[in-house]
């Protein structure tokens, strides 16, 4: 794995071990099987950012924090410049630019967000507490969510309760860009 996959297992690591849990109380209250946050927490496996998001909100610190190793220190406003922003690349099919990242008690987690064709691979899900809003500002993509099957171009949204399981993939070859907004 990655450094900044390690370097992240290591900051959720220091936050259950600071709080007093076992591996397998969070796993349990996380609603994953403590096998699977093992090897989130060793560094051992991709982390999803769904994961990463649920983890922040379990020990009330900002997902910043566990991306960064930094506290977000703006009040009033947060600027990130184009191409700028830290990169979250949690999984090889997802590159995320986090847009918000330095803004302190945030309200909505917000990414751009890259995502890769689908591969010879099944698509893998996320779900997590909340609610999504996507836009496509490049290319297409497919979403399956909840059963459901949607194609997405350029210009298109879609408003989602996040805590059904949802993948994305996308189409014609070419990647597709799209902003994510997490509430």
């Amino acid at each position: 794995m990655t450094e900044k996959i390690k370097q992240i297992a290591r900051r959720i690591k220091e936050l259950r071990e600071i709080a007093g849990f076992t591996q397998e109380a969070v796993a349990s209250a996380l609603k994953i099987p403590g096998a699977q946050y093992k090897k989130y927490e060793s560094g051992k496996a991709e982390i999803p950012v769904s994961f990463l998001y649920e983890v922040a909100q379990k020990f009330k610190v900002e997902l910043t924090a566990l991306l960064t190793g930094e506290e977000p220190r703006m009040r009033v406003y947060s600027l990130v410049r184009s191409g700028k922003g830290p990169e979250a690349e949690r999984r090889k099919e997802y590159k995320y630019h986090d847009l918000a990242y330095n803004f302190i008690h945030k309200k909505a987690e917000v990414f751009m967000v890259t995502v890769d064709p689908q591969s010879k691979k099944p698509l893998r899900y996320n779900s997590h507490p909340g609610q999504e809003f996507t836009y496509v500002l490049e290319g297409k993509m497919k979403i399956l969510l909840d059963g459901h099957e949607l194609i997405l171009n350029r210009g298109d949204s879609l408003y989602f309760d996040s805590g059904y399981k949802h993948a994305m993939t996308a189409l014609n070859g070419s990647a597709a860009k799209f902003l994510a907004v997490i509430i």
